[in-house]
Parts: C-alpha cells; structure tokens; sequence
C-alpha cells in the first residue's frame, strides 16, 4: 500500500512541480492542475474500491470457510467419505489459499501471513492436486459417472451436498492436459463450457476453456472440430496469437486432408468426425472385467453355482476355543473357495485398530517382484501401516482369532496389515502369492509363499470399494465386522491363478481392512500337500 501511495505522490509531486515552474504565470495552465487532481482523486477512489472489494472478498471468504470447517470439522471421516469433499479439501488448501495468500499479502496482514506461511509447508502440494483430480476421473471411469453427475454431486450412499464449480471443473480439465490426458480433458472442459452456458460465474473465461480443447480434440485426432473452436476462440478474442497460429495450421492441416481424400474420391463428400470420444486402452488386460465387477455387473453367481453356497457354523477343526462359541461362515464362492466369517471383530477392536495404525499410516506399497523390495505404485492408492502383538494385546487377540478360525499358524505370517482407502483408493487386479518368474520376492522373510489371505473388514462401504475376482466373475462386498478367506495356493504348493483379485475404488465412504497373509512353513501338518499338481 506504501509503495502504491508513494507511486502517487510521486506523480503528483511531479505535476505540481510543473505547476510551480510555469502554471502559476498562466490561470490556463493552472486549469490543468484542476484536471490532474481530479484524475488523482478518482485514482484514489478506485484505489479505496479496490481495498473494500479485496476485504469483502477475504470476509465472504471467512464466512464461507467457517461454515464449511465447522460442518467437516464435525464429522471428517463422514464428510470426506465424500470424494468430491475430499477433492475439493486437497484443491483449496492447495490453490485457494495460497491465492487469498496472494490477495491479502499487506503489513495489515503480516499476522495472518505469518501464520499462513507457517501453516503452508504441511499444505498439499501439487502431486496432491493431481492425484486427487486423478481419483475423481478414476471414478468417473470405473462408475461410468458423466462430468455433470459429479459436479452436482449426485452419487450414491453421500451424506453431504458438494458440488464442483466453474473453476472446479476448470480445474479438473487442466490437471489432466497437464498429464497429457486429452480424453479426459475434453471430458471435463465440456463441462466446463456448460455450466458457464448456463450461467454460473466464476474467474475462468471460455476463452481459456476453449483454448484448451480445441488442442485436447486436436490431439485425439478431430481435426475438423478443433478448428471450429479456434474460431470460436478467435471471436471471444481476436488477439489470441496462439489461436491464431493455431488456426492456420488446423486450416493446413485440413486442407491436406481434403486433397488426399479428393484424391481418392471423386463423388463422396468429406466426413466430419464425431464429437464422441473412445477412452484409451491403458496397460491391465482385464480392465472392462474388472470395472464392470466393481459396478456390480457381470456377477458370474449363476442359480446352479449359488445351490452350492451354504451358510453354517464353523467351529475350525474343533478347535476348543471355537467348540464353545463358533464363528458364522458363509460360502461366497464355490471354486476356488471363498468363504465370509461373520462377527470376527467388534467394534470396539476395529477402534482400537485404527487409533494404534493411524499414527503409522504411510503410503502402501507393493513388493517388486524381480527384487522382493517394497516400493509404491500407481495401481495401488491407500495408506497402510504393519503392527506387531506387542504393539497392543488387542493385535495379538486378532491374530489367534483368525489362526483358530483357519487352522494355520501365524508364526511364519507376516504382521497384521492395516489400510485405509482415501478418495478413489484402490488396489487393480493382482496375486498375492509370488509367481515362478518372482522367486526371489519373500526370499527375504524366508517362510516361503503366501499360501493364504485373511481380510478383515473394518468398515462399512457406502458405494464401491469391493473385493473382485475378474477370472472368476465374482464380487464381494465390505460389511464391517466381517472377513474373507481364501487359499492363494493349491495343496501342491503352485500358484492358484484364479484368486486374482482387486480392491475396487471407493466410490463414496472411508474403507478400513486390515489383513493377515499366512506363509507357507509351519502349514506342512495343518494343510497337507496334495499328490497331484492340481490338488
């Protein structure tokens, strides 16, 4: 503010030195002076203008922020179970602060500044931004969500309203033409241009959204359509030099085009590309399979599989502690068989459970196969932490329940696995056990492969986030205080490559598992070998 009212003064100062030095002979010289101290006054009314929007602004601000935090303050897990809550958490805290930073940055502030700043280095970054636009286009794919169903927040099982704005969607858009993303982009830049059609405000223009897509479509191949929206760029504004590079290139381009069509026709006139874009294939082989699982289609539980799927009381071998109080067991699969044990935790140890592995949550990681190391990967988003017996004798009750549930030892198993799923948290089709090609990957622990999977469930879903088995065309869906079991290996010890499984992404809801995998030393006498290699 100092600089801006020296700058002023500066001015003024420099016209009343004129003045002194010939204005004062002239009264028609000194009408000039009136004319340079009306311009200054209306500079400084613009001036205080400027200040009482930029406190309105930072008011409106506070008023909005404070209702918002004291909702989500209120409920965190609740409200954050909500991805588009979740998205726009990472995307203010991220870009709209640090903007109202940039807004508020006066000595008056230097307190809030300083505050801020401070505040600032435990802020997303932008990795975070990214990864949590990243999660809502996960969605948007794997739910087969349009763009205008997320941004009004129509999803199922949510608690709280939240919709994406202008600037939102804006965002959403740019994120991915930053990762070259193009499909997506033109997705969300549509969207963009529609909810400014209909008259919604915000700081993006059309003329920064259809500088983007025309690019985007350009890049998936509709040449005829890019060149339209440069145009239309071009008539929002005329100055646009990129635009206008841009046009005579499309127009090039297209005019190539039509000669090497004409030259192989003569009487069929020029196709205009569909505005309808293909999704890219991407790298898993069994992505529609396992999408359609995740939204519940596709279930292979025929009439005649579902007459072989009973219900009973399991009582682990006779085990003694379950002769007295047996656990209910309920076929979710036939072959190879799955199995859901019910009441297996109560909810006072799932509590318990996430207060110890919260502080230890990091980032979940996948053990590479070539070097046993483990390390993170794109097709696995949540957060994990390993906890030992003695961390609390709640862990060490957990783990000889689930050994007299299975009849196997946890001796040679690994620690108790505990995750959490953020937005769009999931884990894409994978095997537990190690194949002949990945020897070397439990080499370390030395208790040879993981020859069964014990998965707890500590929360309720309120939308996604289910256990698929794409080979087999079988879902199966979290209820807290259940577990699924599986053998990952024959009685032979090779590999049964038909428990493939996937942890789908959450669509709406906070997913807690946690997970013991049984090793195979010390099973040689609780689960003999078979004598066929297919036993």
């Amino acid at each position: 503010m100092k600089r801006w009212v020296s700058t002023l003064l500066v001015a003024w100062f420099a016209v009343l030195g004129r003045v002194q030095a010939e204005f004062f002979t002239s009264i028609g010289h000194m009408t000039d002076l009136i004319y340079a101290e009306k311009d200054l006054v209306q500079s400084l009314k613009e001036y205080i203008l400027v200040e009482e929007a930029k406190l309105s602004k930072v008011k409106s601000w506070a008023d909005k922020m404070e209702a918002l935090t004291s909702k989500s303050a209120a409920d965190p897990e609740g409200y954050l179970a909500h991805p588009v809550n979740a998205y726009k958490l990472v995307k203010r805290l991220n870009t709209d602060w640090p903007a109202l930073e940039d807004l508020v940055l006066q000595d008056s502030a230097a307190g809030f500044i300083a505050n801020l700043s401070v505040q600032r280095q435990f802020f997303p970054t932008e990795e975070d931004e990214m990864g949590a636009a990243k999660a809502l286009m996960r969605l948007q794919d794997t739910y087969k969500l349009d763009p205008d169903t997320i941004s009004k927040g129509q999803l199922p099982g949510t608690k709280y309203q939240a919709v994406l704005s202008v600037d939102d969607c804006f965002g959403m858009g740019r994120s991915a033409y930053n990762e070259g993303d193009y499909y997506h982009t033109v997705l969300w830049m549509e969207q963009v241009l529609k909810q400014l059609d209909a008259g919604e405000e915000g700081t993006t223009t059309k003329a920064q959204v259809l500088d983007y897509l025309s690019y985007a479509v350009f890049q998936l191949g509709d040449l005829h359509r890019a060149l339209e929206l440069t145009r239309r760029l071009l008539s929002l504004d005329p100055s646009h030099e990129r635009a206008g590079g841009n046009l005579r290139y499309f127009e090039q381009l297209l005019e190539e085009e039509r000669e090497k069509m004409l030259s192989n026709q003569t009487e069929a006139g020029l196709a205009t590309q569909e505005s309808i874009y293909e999704r890219p294939v991407d790298y898993l082989p069994e992505r529609d399979i396992y999408e359609s699982l995740c939204r519940g289609e596709g279930v292979k539980l025929t009439p005649r599989r579902q007459k072989r799927l009973f219900c009973r009381y399991h009582h682990g071998n006779r085990t003694p502690q379950l002769l007295i109080a047996p656990f209910k067991e309920e076929d979710e699969w036939d072959s190879p068989h799955i199995v859901r044990y019910y009441d297996v935790m109560s909810d006072e140890e799932i509590e318990r459970i996430k207060e110890i592995a919260k502080p230890k949550l990091a980032r979940a990681t996948v053990r590479d196969p070539k070097t046993g190391v483990l390390t993170v990967a794109s097709y696995r988003v949540s957060k994990s932490s390993w906890l030992e017996e003695d961390d609390d004798p709640v862990v060490a009750r957990v783990n000889r329940r689930m050994q007299h549930i299975t009849g196997l030892t946890v001796k040679t198993a690994e620690l108790l696995q505990v995750a959490n799923y953020g937005m769009g948290g999931q884990y894409e089709p994978h095997f537990d056990f190690s194949r002949k090609n990945e020897q070397d990957a439990f080499k370390r622990l030395g208790t040879g492969n993981r020859v069964a999977t014990f998965l707890n469930y500590m929360s309720d879903v309120e939308a996604g986030g289910a256990t698929v088995f794409p080979d087999l065309g079988a879902a199966i869906w979290p209820k807290k205080g259940t577990a699924v079991f599986w053998y990952n290996l024959l009685r032979s010890g090779e590999g049964d490559y038909r428990t493939r499984h996937a942890a789908c992404p959450v669509l709406v809801g906070c997913k807690w598992v946690s997970n013991k995998w049984f090793h195979e030393r010390g099973q040689e006498f609780l689960r003999p070998c078979g004598s066929t290699e297919v036993d």
